[in-house]
C-alpha cells in the first residue's frame, strides 16, 4: 500500500530546476512533520530538508541551503521541494517522510528519480 505519491522527477540538466510533490492521505498529512530524504546509488539516504507540522518552520541540509526550497499546502495535504540551481552530485532518488505526532508513527513514500546530468 502506498501512502505517501511521489512526483515531479526527471532529468535535467546543471542548472536547472525541478519541483517535487508529495500528497498524503489527510489523516496522515494534518498530524506530521514532512521531511524529504535522498538516497544516490550505494550511499545512505540524507536528509534533505524537513517543515513541521505546525508554523511551517523549516531546516535544510547544508549541501542544499540557498538552492532547495520546502513548503506545504495544508489544504491540498501536499508538501513540495523546489530545487534549483540543481548540480549532478544531486542526483538522486528522493523520497517523502511523514513523522507523526500519533505515536511518532513513519510513512514513507516509493521515491521519485532525480537525475542531474548533461
Amino acid at each position: 500500500q502506498v501512502q505517501l505519491v511521489e512526483s515531479g522527477g526527471g532529468l535535467v540538466q546543471p542548472g536547472g530546476s525541478l519541483r517535487l510533490s508529495c500528497e498524503a492521505p489527510g489523516f496522515i498529512f494534518r498530524t506530521s512533520a514532512m521531511t524529504w530524504y535522498r538516497q544516490a546509488p550505494g550511499k545512505e539516504r540524507q536528509l534533505v530538508a524537513s517543515i513541521t507540522r505546525t508554523d511551517s518552520m523549516t531546516d535544510y541540509a547544508d549541501s542544499v541551503k540557498g538552492r532547495f526550497t520546502i513548503s506545504r499546502d495544508n489544504a491540498k495535504n501536499t508538501v513540495y521541494l523546489q530545487m534549483n540551481s540543481l548540480k549532478p552530485e544531486d542526483t538522486a532518488v528522493y523520497y517523502c517522510h511523514a513523522a507523526s505526532i500519533l505515536g511518532g508513527l513513519v510513512y514513507w513514500g516509493q521515491g521519485t528519480q532525480v537525475t542531474v546530468s548533461s
